[in-house]
């Protein structure tokens, strides 16, 4: 039988070398030899073999030869790779916690089936569909195995609730649940909004029209879009989202290739925002499409564009789908800014290594914390559209205004919390017993914004659940970085309460100096 297979997989590729898709004889030959030698592997090798196995290593090891961003998808991975990005999943709809390894509903996300049964914030999942769950040492990816599932099927859920005796029975049938990528969106102060997108998905400029008709406020005098850690999504969705700032006609981006033809995009000059203080916050962390918006919005001396350099990643890939399911993730162009820039980092085919180290390579020559410390030649340079001031091309978009990394309040005693979980799993568990009272103590969120501190017998509390975890204490360090402890813990409080908006709030209104220094730009610019 494996002989038959190989004689057929021989014979396919054979055709396909004859066909050559119009490569020409070269290619024929090539994909000739590969079939050539997986046939002599299943006829002649000693021992029998998996063909799928060499097959995925082959292709993989042929797209390790190229650019760093080309990549091979297994069909498995290509589901849960689109997920983020179509802007939805089917399942229960909830956000959920693992505390005192049991699962632990954070917020049933609105409209979804969960919520439309009555589950809460803060029962506890005990039993799914008949198996115990609660102390098995759950995992996020078991979570999603037994809550995921196709829409319209069953799930039943035994949960405990506090206050109320015995476990309580929801059956839930699962739907399409959104997945958001505005993280926050909200009125700063009179007529300025500020947007926080954490990905290019399908829905995002939707997303983010919506949320603004949410605030319903008068007028827009100011906007901040925050993109810092942002990596990027759908090319499709960056020109949808720089549309609302850029006229009609105006360059947002082009591509372009060996194989594939110039491609420019324009701007439709249907945007909401096309005049006003416009402010694009960046870090080394935002890539790809979100280095298009903060291109487009810097060449055409839209807006201003604080933070850190930026990525770098300007190539285009163009998903192709294998016979499998699978998918090749292969870089088919180069992205263009509209002054003709080149965001794309220097690399080396074949060489990924080397090229996400030169990415570390910037914090250990002090990038993130100088702008002198980043040195381009003038090779690079380029001029804004309207008033022709430099610009750098040749590795990611360089802000602006730069504003270092702050480090004042890191220390090892604070890392260490973090790398363990300590105060995720510290907040967790304090909001999973409080919610509640603060709820009640605190019914709107500037309430609790004004009102709420933390009491010293709680931080005694944390440092001992640190030491449980093997982190010593260390008053010097803790007394460094408390503030920022205090803060980021206030802020998880915040989010388990009001929602995540809420976070960002906390953190943009204490010691952000990115955030600072877009607030300065719009008030001396509306």
């Amino acid at each position: 039988m494996k002989k038959y297979l190989s004689i057929s997989i021989l014979a396919v590729v054979s055709l396909l070398a004859i066909q050559g898709y119009g490569q020409g004889k070269e290619l024929n030959n090539h994909i000739a030899k590969f079939g050539q030698v997986l046939f002599y592997i299943n006829n002649y090798y000693l021992d029998s073999i998996d063909n799928n196995d060499v097959t995925e290593h082959a292709v993989k090891s042929m797209i390790s030869a190229l650019d760093p961003h080309s990549s091979y998808i297994s069909a498995d991975e290509v589901k849960a790779m689109n997920e983020p990005l179509e802007g939805n999943f089917e399942g229960v709809g909830i956000e959920f916690a693992i505390i005192r390894d049991t699962l632990t509903v954070a917020s049933p996300i609105s409209g979804g089936p969960s919520e439309s049964v009555g589950i809460r914030a803060g029962d506890k999942i005990v039993v799914i569909d008949g198996e115990d769950v609660a102390s098995i040492g759950i995992t996020n990816d078991m979570v999603f195995k037994y809550l995921r599932g196709p829409k319209g099927s069953k799930v039943t859920l035994e949960i405990v609730r506090r206050g109320v005796e015995g476990n309580l029975v929801f059956e839930v049938i699962r739907d399409k649940i959104p997945i958001n990528s505005v993280d926050a969106a909200y009125e700063v102060s009179p007529g300025v909004v500020y947007v926080r997108l954490s990905r290019f998905a399908a829905n995002s400029s939707r997303e983010i029209l919506s949320a603004i008709l949410d605030l319903n406020m008068a007028q827009i005098d100011g906007f901040i879009l925050d993109l810092r850690g942002n990596s990027g999504g759908y090319l499709g969705t960056a020109m949808e989202i720089t549309n609302f700032f850029l006229d009609a006609g105006q360059t947002i981006v082009y591509t372009e290739g060996m194989k594939v033809p110039k491609m420019t995009e324009k701007a439709k000059g249907t945007g909401f925002y096309k005049n006003g203080p416009l402010v694009v916050l960046v870090d080394e962390n935002s890539a790809s499409a979100s280095e298009i918006v903060a291109g487009a919005v810097q060449d055409w001396d839209r807006g201003m564009i604080i933070g850190r350099r930026t990525f770098g990643k300007g190539l285009v890939q163009q998903m192709l789908p294998l016979n499998d399911g699978a998918q090749l993730r292969l870089t088919v162009a180069r992205y263009h800014t509209p002054s003709g820039r080149v965001i794309q980092a220097p690399y080396r085919e074949g060489s990924k290594e080397d090229y996400y180290k030169a990415f570390f390579e910037r914090y250990q020559r002090g990038e993130l914390f100088s702008r002198d410390s980043i040195q381009l030649p003038d090779s690079l340079k380029y001029k804004t559209l309207k008033k022709g001031r430099t610009v750098y091309g040749g590795g990611g978009i360089m802000p602006d205004i730069f504003v270092p990394a702050d480090t004042t309040y890191q220390t090892d005693y604070y890392s260490q919390l973090l790398r363990k979980g300590v105060i995720l799993d510290f907040m967790n568990d304090y909001s999973d017993k409080n919610r509640s009272r603060l709820k009640s103590a605190y019914p709107e969120f500037d309430n609790f914004r004004q009102g709420f501190s933390f009491g010293e017998d709680l931080f005694e509390s944390f440092k001992s659940l640190a030491e449980s975890r093997g982190i010593s204490y260390d008053h010097e360090e803790f007394e460094q970085s408390f503030p920022e402890i205090e803060n980021y813990m206030k802020a998880l409080l915040a989010r388990s309460i009001y929602g995540t908006p809420a976070f960002y709030k906390i953190v943009n209104s204490y010691n952000d100096k990115v955030f600072e220094a877009a607030m300065d730009y719009i008030n001396d610019n509306r």
